[in-house]
């Protein structure tokens, strides 16, 4: 089965600037400032639900699990960082074979129609597709991240930046994630480099360009047991692996009336394959 779903996608600035999104929203308006348009298309949204082990994270850029987090609380930020954090470090390391792994934030999205997202603790479902780091921002965020000491012995290995997403309370049966598959994706001509300004600092991330042959999965009503893996970054650029999972947050439009709004918990790491 299937969903037929708006999803919005970015338009570079018609002036041939560079594409930027203040990461900080307006403290009258609540808006991100930002040099970009968007345009929304209806494409189809397949329910893999039953047929996740077609995806794998070296083919896809992305892959689903099912294991119980420890910590299931998530409503105080130092707790998570003690408790989640730590199993869900372990957990990547079981599952891709890293060596090393460095979480470096999280994010907290619980939908509430209305609010703006500035809480930390009420962030919305972005509607917007995206891929989390550029190649120059993944770089940084080893140099950020890791002792300096250790920053040229790991950038000579293979690194990623993966991001650990996980329902939180209930089912995300409503606004659920959807990803695309890399293998459908054009990095040469589908990508929008967009640089993201924050008050001390810029990242970059990428926005996405609009293609008909894009091919978008979700696997439907993902619980919290339930976690994917997606792929922001692989320092293997030679074709061979995929290095991305563009994704987004969308509206199903066979959403039962009265569906608990979701609420999920998206965990970023530093995911290091040093030489024995």
């Amino acid at each position: 089965m299937s969903s037929a779903a708006k999803l919005n996608y970015a338009i570079p600035p018609a002036d041939g600037s560079r594409a930027f999104t203040q990461a900080y929203p307006d403290p009258v308006t609540g808006e991100h400032p930002r040099n970009w348009q968007q345009d929304s298309y209806i494409v189809e949204i397949e329910d893999i639900r039953g047929k996740e082990d077609n995806y794998s994270l070296d083919v896809a850029g992305f892959q689903y699990f099912r294991y119980p987090a420890k910590h299931t609380k998530f409503t105080d930020e130092e707790e998570i960082k003690e408790e989640y954090y730590p199993e869900s470090i372990e957990l990547i390391k079981k599952l891709t074979g890293a060596s090393r792994v460095v979480v470096f934030d999280h994010t907290l999205r619980r939908r509430r129609p209305g609010e703006r997202g500035a809480d930390p603790n009420i962030r919305q479902p972005v509607a917007q597709v995206h891929a989390d780091q550029t190649m120059a921002a993944s770089i940084a965020r080893v140099h950020r991240h890791l002792p300096a000491s250790d920053v040229p012995a790991l950038l000579r290995c293979r690194f990623q930046i993966i991001n650990l997403w996980r329902p939180i309370s209930h089912p995300a049966v409503d606004w659920p994630l959807a990803v695309c598959d890399f293998r459908s994706l054009d990095t040469k001509t589908d990508l929008v480099p967009t640089i993201l300004k924050f008050p001390d600092r810029e990242g970059e991330v990428y926005g996405v360009k609009y293609k008909p042959g894009h091919k978008w999965v979700y696997k439907s009503a993902m619980d919290p047991e339930d976690f994917v893996l997606l792929k922001c970054f692989d320092s293997i650029q030679d074709g061979s692996v995929a290095t991305m999972a563009p994704h987004t947050g969308f509206e199903d439009p066979k959403t039962p009336k009265d569906t608990p709004f979701r609420e999920s918990i998206e965990l970023r790491a530093l995911v290091f394959y040093e030489e024995k």
